[in-house]
């Protein structure tokens, strides 16, 4: 507690950098494999290849793919870009499949019966299967997430500020309150952003939650 409270000016900025870098990739990540799990669901002659193919990227270790990304795209390896676009990659990895899984999870005759009352695909894909698959996208998400707060820490061996720095730093001079100061932030972070999700959840997605209330005798 002693060494957190002489740094906690460097603790709040190393954890608003974190979470910063945490969030671009959730949301990126989401927002690209949104198309290509309901790609794989609704064409399965894809499935096999987009799953695939996104299963053999997240087997890339972080440091290698630290350092492939940059002669490809043309920035630098010490750029925040080459980490935010690593982690994307990765929360791309992981929630396709679970966006895959999520579509597929809808009863067919929700859909004949949405198509019946006139709805044209992509009216039908809006109105209808995105809600339906939230709840299983919502629980994806947040795994990706804390995945993704845990990742950001290995930024800082390309030279990236963040909550991993507490950790080389106390390893390199022997401060295990630091290393420590790191892991707890790093645990609050991901439970801070677990619960903003949780939250977006049940403002977006109501009808989940109250499904999960019992009913009430009498009512």
């Amino acid at each position: 507690m002693e060494w957190f409270l002489a740094n906690w000016e460097l603790v709040a900025r190393l954890s608003l950098d974190h979470l910063r870098i945490s969030v671009i990739p959730i949301v990126l990540g989401f927002l690209l494999a949104l198309p290509l799990g309901w790609l794989a669901q609704r064409f399965p002659g894809t499935r096999g290849l987009v799953l695939g193919g996104v299963g053999v990227l997240y087997t890339i270790p972080s440091l290698a793919l630290f350092m492939l990304l940059p002669p490809l795209l043309g920035i630098s390896v010490l750029s925040e870009a080459n980490v935010i676009i690593a982690l994307t990659i990765y929360a791309v990895a992981i929630m396709v499949r679970t966006v895959a899984d999520a579509f597929a999870s809808i009863e067919p005759h929700t859909l004949r019966s949405a198509t019946a009352l006139g709805y044209a695909e992509w009216g039908r894909f809006f109105s209808v299967e995105l809600p339906l698959a939230g709840p299983v996208l919502l629980a994806g998400l947040r795994v990706v997430a804390v995945s993704t707060v845990s990742l950001v820490t290995v930024g800082v061996l390309v030279g990236i500020q963040s909550l991993g720095y507490l950790f080389t730093d106390g390893f390199q001079r022997k401060i295990v309150p630091e290393v420590f100061t790191g892991v707890v932030m790093t645990f609050l972070i991901a439970l801070l952003v677990d619960a903003l999700l949780v939250l977006i959840g049940r403002l977006v997605l109501p009808w989940s939650h109250l499904a999960k209330k019992p009913v009430e005798a009498g009512a």
